[in-house]
């Protein structure tokens, strides 16, 4: 697959913190990325050093092949890192306009990408007249003018409501569905889980994990289940290889599976043990029970 970015045991320390620490991960074409993680985890820092706005301390990246500039490389880079910043009293049409001059691009392709973030009706608004979550969405139209290869986009989401949440991920789903890479910062476990392909997980500057994120989320699940003898089913779930993790609340027990197992299979199992199930229920293990476990594991 073509490559877009490559990172390579890159560090940056900020004094005596170190906000990121030997971090590696690269990017393929045609991918929506997501790199999770809590505030503070280093999420925009890595951003921030790709988009060669931070200086890194150690390490080193390259866009593409390698063989381009990172300055050339970011003029195929659509990028929104900070709040939108556009002028107030100018419209939307006219703010994009001057973006173009700014950027060198032609002025031919405005309209499209109004379109494209749903703002071509309000093209002659003015700014200030905006919702945040159509700030948000015009500051994405300026992203694209330039028909970037990748989009980067530092907690696209943050501070809109849930109609905004909605159009924003939406249109980073229509996005991509066109062929555009996209690498999104998020602490949101929902967003990722809901819009990305892929996920690097961070947690105070380390990666925790790496990869697709149906990979990530693709265990063999779990039961919830209740039964009047509790305690022989609690002590038959810990003596069978086929569970692990097994933890109890308001009399619900939860069993992990270590192995693929029907419902009706364990159903089967527990009447052969004369242990009758007043509560059954088998679910999948959503991202974040993994994100969760994988924090618990370093703790």
């Amino acid at each position: 697959m073509e490559n877009i970015l490559t990172i390579n045991n890159l560090t940056k320390k900020f004094g005596y913190l170190t906000a990121v620490k030997d971090l590696s991960f690269t990017i393929n074409k045609g991918n929506v990325y997501g790199i999770l993680g809590p505030n503070g985890s280093g999420k925009s820092t890595t951003l921030g050093i790709v988009l060669n706005v931070v200086n890194k301390t150690e390490g080193n990246f390259h866009w593409f092949d390698g063989n381009t500039s990172t300055h050339d490389a970011l003029k195929k880079v659509g990028a929104i890192i900070e709040r939108p910043n556009f002028y107030p009293y100018m419209t939307a049409l006219q703010n994009l306009k001057l973006v173009c001059k700014i950027k060198g691009v032609d002025t031919s392709k405005v309209e499209e990408k109004l379109e494209v973030v749903g703002l071509l009706d309000r093209r002659n608004s003015k700014f200030r007249t905006f919702s945040l979550g159509m700030k948000q969405r015009l500051a994405i139209a300026s992203a694209l003018l330039n028909d970037p290869e990748i989009l980067i986009l530092d907690e696209p989401t943050n501070g809109l409501d849930p109609q905004g949440i909605h159009q924003i991920r939406q249109i980073i789903k229509d996005i991509a569905a066109n062929g555009t890479t996209i690498l999104l910062a998020s602490h949101l476990l929902d967003e990722v889980e809901k819009v990305c392909s892929h996920v690097v997980v961070l947690r105070k500057g380390e990666k925790l994990y790496s990869g697709r994120v149906d990979e990530m989320i693709n265990s063999h699940g779990f039961f919830e289940l209740k039964a009047d003898k509790h305690d022989e089913l609690i002590k038959l779930l810990e003596t069978d290889t086929s569970f692990g993790k097994i933890t109890i609340e308001d009399e619900i027990v939860t069993a992990f599976l270590n192995n693929p197992m029907s419902a009706s299979e364990f159903n089967k199992l527990m009447f052969s043990k004369d242990i009758t199930l007043s509560h059954l229920v088998k679910r999948k293990e959503s991202l974040e029970e993994q994100f969760l476990q994988l924090t618990d594991n370093l703790n």
